[in-house]
């Protein structure tokens, strides 16, 4: 991704706050290992559950910190924690130990809560269907549409896998744009920044978002 691209993707995300939400929602450092078999059908299920439930929260009237708790319910309850963490934490993920890991993903979950949380008020009153789903060899990709008022209708991809044991989402495009690389790149940049400290990145991403 260039500068400009990921500028381009930034703003997309700034303007619709649901997506970007939904990116903290998720997320292969490297393409998957083949999944469970699985149906487009509980793919497209499991998706539907996600999206009724954000626009719960939104519509709920609640005070944003009980919001923001509640958005990262959703991202531990229905995306597959551990590999998208290690998916956007990329190459370092191979040599960190089990605990690292853990706690890397436990600071990464609560800083993509409280990064997009906070947007999700610019979604009020939008909708979003789903419109197919197709298996592909490594998971089942559940299409969408957003409505928002004011804005031209526009595409979410969702990447749904079972490697966990239950259906979970690793990754979410918007508009053809992967959240997992985009979100790879930020947190790369971060941990660059620390000369490869993850135990520090992840103390670091508990106050940060």
């Amino acid at each position: 991704m260039t500068a400009n691209d990921h500028d381009t993707f930034t703003g997309r995300i700034t303007r619709r706050g649901l997506l970007s939400g939904m990116a903290a929602i998720v997320l292969v450092a490297g393409p998957p290992r083949m999944a469970r078999a699985q149906s487009a059908e509980a793919a497209a299920a499991l998706v539907n559950r996600v999206v009724a439930d954000v626009q719960g929260i939104i519509n709920s009237g609640r005070a944003e910190a009980a919001m923001l708790r509640e958005f990262e319910r959703i991202f531990r309850d229905y995306g597959d924690v551990p590999t998208i963490a290690a998916s956007v934490l990329g190459p370092p993920a191979r040599t960190a130990s089990p605990s690292q890991m853990s706690a890397f993903a436990s600071a990464f979950q609560g800083y993509m809560a409280r990064k997009y949380g906070r947007r999700f008020r610019e979604f009020q009153g939008g909708q979003i269907t789903v419109t197919g789903a197709r298996t592909t060899q490594r998971y089942v990709e559940v299409d969408s549409q957003v409505r928002i008022p004011g804005q031209a209708p526009f595409a979410i991809a969702w990447r749904v896998w079972d490697r966990s044991g239950q259906n979970r989402f690793i990754d979410i495009l918007i508009e053809g744009v992967s959240l997992v690389i985009s979100e790879r790149s930020e947190i790369g940049a971060m941990l660059d920044a620390r000369r490869g400290d993850i135990d520090r990145l992840s103390a670091d991403l508990r106050n940060m978002g």
